[in-house]
């Protein structure tokens, strides 16, 4: 009887050991514990519990909120964020319908942990996967509505989901939530024939700019040679005026002065005359007359 007790009596303080464990719960390092009474005359009542662990009791539950940056995926994937289709749809100014993945980081303030709980009732998890998600959704929504296709699958897709992260940070902000950044992953999905629609757009316009890039390259090539022959004639010109300046300026000196020619003969002279002349008058024979008197 007595060994039947003593075992009775380790049962129960094991019970009672793993009923006290039950009612414990833990706060890990760098997160913030709220604290929730559920019965009772304080019914609704929060508090605040730093990193540690506490005794919960029967009536209450223990929330927490990390205050480190969280990254969370909304994809079509099942091995990213939850194992189900989480990706988010908009439509564009046209009507169509564009699906994407999308990313965000965010972190609470840790000052405003009771603020959050307070506004969603609910953990970082469902927060995280309702509330935020929803407002990445209509943000997109709204945002699209005004942009045509083109510009959502091109260059406009950058401002889209620069807009988005402006409105969602705007609306929890207030409540603690700051929302660190929201972007694309991966490529936006749109209808096959819009795809090649626009696919076929892009290429046309790139072969216009090429065709305008060799019409200009034709016409700088062309104006080079017409600038390389302007300067070729100029300067033919050019040699060409000064050899006749220079024809005329020998004329007048020649109508002014006849013994320029026979001075201009003596420079060329190589001392030696001629075997033969024809029977005429030595060339130089005044000259060298004039010479031989001095």
């Amino acid at each position: 009887m007595n060994r039947f007790a003593k075992r009775l009596s380790m049962i129960l303080l094991a019970l009672c050991a793993l009923l006290l464990l039950a009612a414990c719960d833990k706060v890990p390092a760098g997160h913030v514990g709220v604290k929730f009474q559920l019965y009772g005359d304080g019914k609704g009542s929060l508090q605040e519990m730093p990193p540690g662990r506490y005794w919960v009791g029967w009536g209450y539950e223990m929330y927490t909120f990390p205050t480190f940056t969280q990254t969370y995926a909304f994809t079509r994937s099942s091995n990213e964020g939850r194992p189900v289709d989480e990706s988010l749809s908009f439509q564009t100014a046209q009507g169509l319908i564009v699906n994407a993945d999308v990313g965000m980081t965010y972190h609470i303030d840790p000052s405003k942990v009771t603020l959050i709980f307070q506004k969603y009732r609910k953990g970082i998890d469902e927060i995280t996967d309702v509330y935020l998600r929803n407002m990445v959704r209509d943000a997109l929504v709204k945002e699209a509505a005004n942009l045509d296709i083109e510009s959502v699958y091109g260059k406009g897709k950058a401002h889209l989901i620069e807009a988005v992260q402006n409105d969602v940070a705007a609306e929890v902000s207030s409540v603690g939530i700051v929302i660190e950044k929201i972007y694309w992953v991966g490529e936006l999905r749109l209808p096959d024939n819009v795809v090649q629609s626009i696919n076929a757009k892009i290429q046309a316009t790139q072969m216009a700019e090429q065709r305008q890039n060799e019409v200009a390259q034709a016409q700088a090539e062309a104006q080079k040679v017409e600038a390389e022959a302007e300067g070729k004639a100029k300067a033919a010109l050019t040699i060409a005026e000064a050899e006749a300046k220079a024809i005329a300026l020998k004329g007048d000196a020649l109508r002014q002065n006849p013994n320029v020619v026979q001075m201009s003969a003596v420079e060329k002279w190589d001392g030696h005359l001629p075997t033969y002349n024809g029977g005429g008058m030595l060339p130089f024979v005044n000259l060298q007359a004039h010479e031989a008197s001095k």
